[in-house]
């Protein structure tokens, strides 16, 4: 198995960097949940309101790469490494799902996009480097928060606009997934000041992408 350099480290975390953010990420296996599904017949009001949750998700997304990368750069157990990157792979999927549904909504994503993401990689190496319990533990509490968010947004969309909700929905599923993961792999209960910054951070960031 090839041994990375630190070279090598900052020239793939660039790619990553610049792939989230301006470029096409990687993605798995997994296709598109709205593949072959007919657009719905929205109204103006309706079709303005899902671009917008559109453009908050995949801002989410952004930030959630961010965490992922600088959790990746330094946790220090090589499990957590690769659920990280696993976690982060499946993120992107999130990414380009959120980005085709809102360009088909037509409306654009977050143009703070690069800021939600170099402000994610800090908190997420600041994660790291208190320990992988407490990293992981950040994974928890981010997932659980974004489930919460997809339920609000789930509850906002047209009734009849399924391929949104298709989005919506398999990403939910995924947010859970991940957070019992990171919590089965040991991950720490926050305190309640963390907690109540994190949602501070969230409420601005969501707040913002709605109309940039």
């Amino acid at each position: 198995m090839r041994q990375y350099s630190t070279i090598d480290h900052l020239f793939m975390n660039l790619d990553t960097a610049l792939r989230t953010v301006v470029g096409a990420p990687r993605l798995t296996e997994r296709p598109n949940p709205t593949e072959g599904m007919a657009e719905p017949v929205l109204s103006e009001k309706e079709r303005v309101l899902a671009g917008r949750l559109m453009r908050i998700n995949h801002a989410g997304e952004v930030s959630a790469q961010g965490l992922y990368q600088g959790q990746a750069l330094t946790a220090k157990l090589p499990v957590v490494r690769q659920k990280m990157e696993r976690a982060a792979q499946e993120e992107n999927d999130h990414l380009e799902w959120t980005e085709r549904r809102a360009k088909e909504l037509g409306t654009h994503v977050s143009y703070l996009n690069p800021l939600w993401y170099v402000g994610s990689v800090a908190i997420g190496a600041a994660a790291g480097i208190a320990g992988d319990k407490w990293s992981l533990g950040f994974v928890v509490e981010t997932e659980h928060q974004v489930v919460r968010h997809l339920d609000e947004h789930l509850g906002k969309l047209a009734p009849h606009d399924d391929k949104s909700r298709a989005v919506l929905t398999l990403m939910k599923e995924d947010e859970a997934r991940h957070a019992n993961m990171a919590q089965a792999a040991g991950g720490a209960e926050l305190p309640l000041p963390v907690k109540g910054m994190m949602k501070l951070t969230s409420k601005i960031m969501t707040k913002t992408a709605y109309w940039l």
